[in-house]
C-alpha cells in the first residue's frame, strides 16, 4: 500500500470535514435550483488555488433554467506533466428539499459523534469533498503525474440531470479524447462499486371525459372512473406480470431485481382551488396519472411501453366512451459497466487495499448521471463509488460518516494513482 498517500489523506481529515460542512451550508435545493452559482464558485475558487483551470457553464435553455435560477455548473481541469489518460470525478451539487422531522438544522453542517449532518451530506456532498481531498493529496504526493484530472460540480441530478451532466455531455465535456475514465461519488457504501442502473420510463396518461352537472352524472362522462378502470387493469394484469420478471443484474436491494412500476401521482376533475370554500358539482372531464416504470437490462423499451398501451387500447375497445392520451416524460436505457473495465479494476484494488476484501458489485435501483455519460458522451468506463449509506439519502437527519469519507478518499486516491501512473502494487 502507498503509505505516504494514505497518510496525507489522514492528515487532512479536519479539512475534509470542514469542506463537507461548507458545501452543506449552500442550500442548493432542487427544485427550484437555489444557490447553484455560489456553491459552484466556492468549488471553483478552491481548485483555482491548486492551479486548476476552472470553467462555469450554464445549462441555458434546460428545464428550470432562468435568470433567477441559472443552472450553473463548474468544471475544473489540471493537466499533468506529460500526456496520458484523463480521470474525471463528477458530483452533483443539488439536493432535495429538507422536509420535516429534523433534529438539527439541515443546512448548518453540524458535526457530532463522528458524523457530518445535513441535507446532502450523504447524497452527495460528502462524496464530492472526499474526491477533492483525494485529488489534492495525490497531486501533492505525485506532482509529476501524467495525464489529467478533472473535477466537476453539476446541477439538477435530482430532477434528471438535464441542466448538468446531460448539457455538458452534449457540449463534449464527457467524451473522448477529453475524458477516459469517470468516477461518480454517489453514496453506494464505501466497499461497493456501482456498475450502473436499471432503465426508466416516465409517462403521463390522461383519460378523457365530458363535463356535466354532478347531480346528473349520466349526462356527462366521468374521466376519473375511466382512470379507475386503468388502475384496476394495472393491478390485475400488469403488476403481477412485472413481478414475475427477474434480472441477472446485481441490483440492490433485492426487491429491485424485478421490474417495477410506481404510480407517482393522480389528479382529476376539479382542483383544490376552491378551499376554504365549497366545490362546484361537476363531472370530471379529465384525469391524469404519472407512472414511473423501472425496467431491466433484459427488457426492451418498446415492449415496456407496449405493456401499458396494450391495456389502454383494449379498454378503448371494450369500455364505452373510453379515450386516452399518453405522453412520454423521460426514458433512459439500463446501463452496466463491465467488471474488467479499467476504472472498475482500479477502484476494486483500492477497496482491497483499504478494507482487505473484494468489493461488492451492485446496480442502482434508480438512475443517476451515469446515464448521460454513457448515452450522450459515449464514455462507458464509468462507475459510481463514494462514501455514505444510500438508505439515508433524502431522509431527515441525513448524515455521512467522517471515517467513511476518509476511507473512500483513500480508495479514490489509489484508483486515481493506478489509472494515471498505472503501477499496480
Amino acid at each position: 500500500m502507498n503509505e505516504k498517500l494514505l497518510k496525507t489523506i489522514e492528515d487532512r481529515t479536519d479539512d475534509l470535514v470542514a469542506l463537507t460542512a461548507d458545501l452543506i451550508r449552500f442550500p442548493t435545493i432542487n427544485p427550484p435550483g437555489e444557490a447553484y452559482r455560489p456553491c459552484a464558485e466556492y468549488i471553483g475558487e478552491r481548485l483555482k488555488k491548486r492551479s486548476f483551470g476552472v470553467e462555469y457553464i450554464r445549462g441555458e435553455g434546460t428545464p428550470g433554467d432562468t435568470d433567477r435560477y441559472p443552472r450553473v455548473n463548474v468544471v475544473a481541469r489540471f493537466d499533468g506533466r506529460s500526456p496520458g489518460p484523463t480521470v474525471h470525478f463528477n458530483s452533483h451539487i443539488d439536493v432535495v428539499e429538507a422536509g420535516d422531522g429534523w433534529t438539527v438544522d439541515p443546512f448548518a453542517g453540524v458535526v457530532k459523534d463522528g458524523r457530518v449532518y445535513g441535507r446532502g451530506a450523504c447524497d452527495m456532498k460528502g462524496g464530492l469533498a472526499a474526491s477533492i481531498i483525494a485529488v489534492e493529496a495525490f497531486m501533492d504526493v505525485y506532482p509529476d503525474f501524467p495525464g489529467a484530472i478533472e473535477i466537476s460540480g453539476t446541477v439538477d441530478e435530482e430532477s434528471g440531470g438535464y441542466g448538468g451532466v446531460a448539457y455538458l455531455a452534449g457540449k463534449g465535456y464527457f467524451s473522448k479524447p477529453r475524458v477516459d475514465h469517470v468516477i461518480i461519488p454517489e453514496p453506494l457504501n464505501k466497499d461497493r462499486i456501482c456498475l450502473g442502473h436499471r432503465g426508466v420510463w416516465w409517462a403521463e396518461i390522461e383519460t378523457k371525459g365530458e363535463i356535466a352537472h354532478g347531480s346528473m352524472p349520466f349526462l356527462g362522462d366521468n374521466a376519473v372512473r375511466h382512470m379507475g378502470a386503468v388502475l384496476q387493469a394495472f393491478e390485475e394484469e400488469l403488476f403481477p406480470a412485472l413481478d414475475r420478471k427477474q434480472t441477472k443484474m446485481p441490483v440492490v436491494p433485492e426487491g429491485a431485481r424485478r421490474s417495477t412500476m410506481n404510480i407517482n401521482s393522480i389528479h382529476g376533475g376539479q382542483t383544490e382551488d376552491f378551499r376554504p370554500g365549497l366545490p362546484s358539482p361537476n363531472v370530471p372531464d379529465w384525469c391524469r396519472l404519472t407512472i414511473d416504470r423501472r425496467f431491466l437490462l433484459e427488457e426492451n423499451i418498446a415492449e415496456v411501453k407496449s405493456e401499458v398501451t396494450s391495456i389502454l387500447d383494449r379498454l378503448k375497445r371494450e369500455r364505452p366512451k373510453f379515450d386516452y392520451d399518453i405522453r412520454d416524460i423521460m426514458e433512459v436505457q439500463p446501463t452496466m459497466t463491465e467488471r474488467d473495465a479499467p476504472v472498475v479494476k482500479a477502484i476494486a484494488q483500492g477497496i482491497h487495499e483499504i478494507f482487505d476484501r473484494e468489493p461488492d458489485y451492485v446496480i442502482s435501483p434508480g438512475t443517476y448521471d451515469q446515464k448521460h455519460v454513457a448515452r450522450i458522451g459515449h464514455i462507458y468506463d464509468c462507475i459510481a463509488y463514494g462514501p455514505g449509506i444510500l438508505d439515508l439519502a433524502h431522509r431527515p437527519d441525513e448524515w455521512v460518516g467522517i471515517e467513511d469519507m476518509v476511507q473512500s478518499a483513500k480508495v479514490m486516491a489509489i484508483g486515481l494513482d493506478l489509472l494515471l501512473r498505472g503501477k499496480a502494487r
